[in-house]
């Protein structure tokens, strides 16, 4: 009730133009104490593009990237988790090895950029490597896998990317695949949660010491992995269905489970999923054009990638994006943190996978959640769970059952 009352004071205090009740304490100075991690970062997909460089200082008008190191540094981001993600394709041999390499290729990048710039990045692999990257002045690398698709249907392929250094795990992505329900396939669920063989992947998952995370999964299969893992999951770039009533995000009733079981949501900046934008027939005419053109970017030169990059910026002129604000954003922040609480709460912002809103377009501009939650009176400890401290429990956890199996 106190820190209610707190956050409420400062809140009408912001609201009235007077000094806020922070201002004792330089918000910048506090966010750039903390360790600052997002949990969904897809930069890996440019990785493999060519022209692309990560330590290159770029602005997503000139080329809609949003993550690179010089806005990492500006915006206090020491790293997080770096995606691997393959679209879900048929769920069949063929469609399996194609994911697969896919998989790999992207893997190999992560290490690729690690290995290139050793003063800049550190892979982590290991509950406190995070802090001890950060306190070297590098940027935290762990790895992730959205989509458990290019595993196919053998499982030893876990232990090859456990090996590669994966510490986080979610088996769907749009569509319902071979280990169970997405929340957005337009035939609805197949298997009312995890299938047969997404039981096997949880199971192995824990053995492992790996994360399990239930972003894109249909509810039932959330409550599935809920029940199943031995070891808490995480939400790694969701919002509220409170807020917004969109299948990708979760209600009141399944985030109290996730935080009843020691789960943590990281809330998305995916504008379409934060609230009901207005459609532009034309505008989405013209990406589909644009898409079906596209092909396989990996194999472009730099000059057919700029030249896809201006057809672009063409289409973006002739037909402006709509996007959701940065209030509309901490709207979800807000009620998520009020329903599951700051030990609970992160964020993971899907920057490079369509993530972004109003006044926080990509990195650099990650300080205004700080400012903003500080103005809401959540303390440093709590922005300093919020923003690592929560992510990095779960992986303790994790590593600690995958540990007790082996005594």
């Amino acid at each position: 009730m106190i820190k209610q009352l707190t956050r409420s004071l400062c809140a009408l205090t912001v609201a009235a133009s007077l000094s806020p009740c922070w201002a004792a304490t330089d918000p910048s100075k506090i966010h750039d104490s903390l360790v600052v991690m997002d949990t969904h970062l897809d930069t890996p997909a440019l990785l493999v593009q060519p022209g692309f460089d990560i330590m290159h200082a770029h602005t997503y008008s000139d080329d809609f990237s949003q993550v690179d190191v010089p806005r990492m540094d500006e915006g206090g981001l020491d790293g997080g988790f770096w995606v691997i993600y393959t679209p879900q394709g048929p769920v069949d041999e063929e469609g399996f090895e194609a994911a697969r390499d896919t998989a790999l290729l992207r893997a190999m990048a992560i290490h690729k950029m690690v290995a290139s710039h050793p003063d800049t990045f550190a892979l982590a692999k290991e509950p406190e490597d995070a802090k001890n990257i950060a306190a070297q002045g590098k940027k935290i690398v762990y790895i992730s896998m959205e989509n458990a698709y290019p595993l196919g249907e053998d499982l030893s392929l876990l232990d090859t990317f456990y090996k590669m250094g994966l510490r986080m795990i979610g088996p769907v992505h749009f569509k319902n695949n071979q280990f169970g329900d997405s929340s957005t396939d337009p035939e609805g669920p197949k298997y009312d949660g995890l299938s047969p063989l997404g039981e096997k992947l949880v199971k192995r998952a824990n053995e492992l010491g790996i994360v399990l995370d239930g972003s894109h999964a249909h509810d039932a299969l959330v409550e599935d992995m809920i029940a199943l893992s031995k070891t808490p999951i995480i939400l790694s770039h969701s919002g509220t269905k409170a807020i917004y009533d969109h299948p990708r995000n979760v209600d009141d009733s399944l985030l109290k489970k996730l935080v009843e079981s020691g789960g943590v949501i990281h809330v998305n900046a995916y504008g379409s999923y934060l609230t009901e934008l207005p459609s532009d027939p034309e505008r989405s005419k013209a990406y589909g054009v644009l898409f079906k053109q596209m092909g396989d970017i990996a194999n472009m030169t730099a000059e057919e990638v700029a030249a896809l990059k201006a057809k672009r910026k063409q289409i973006d002129l002739e037909h402006p994006a709509v996007r959701a604000t940065f209030e509309d954003y901490m709207e979800h922040f807000l009620h998520i943190l009020e329903v599951a609480g700051p030990k609970h709460t992160g964020v993971g912002a899907d920057w490079d996978g369509g993530g972004g809103v109003e006044r926080m377009m990509d990195v650099a501009a990650l300080p205004l959640i700080t400012e903003r939650l500080l103005a809401e009176g959540y303390s440093k400890d709590d922005l300093a769970d919020i923003w690592g401290n929560n992510a990095l429990r779960l992986l303790q956890q994790a590593q600690d059952y995958a540990d007790s199996l082996d005594q």
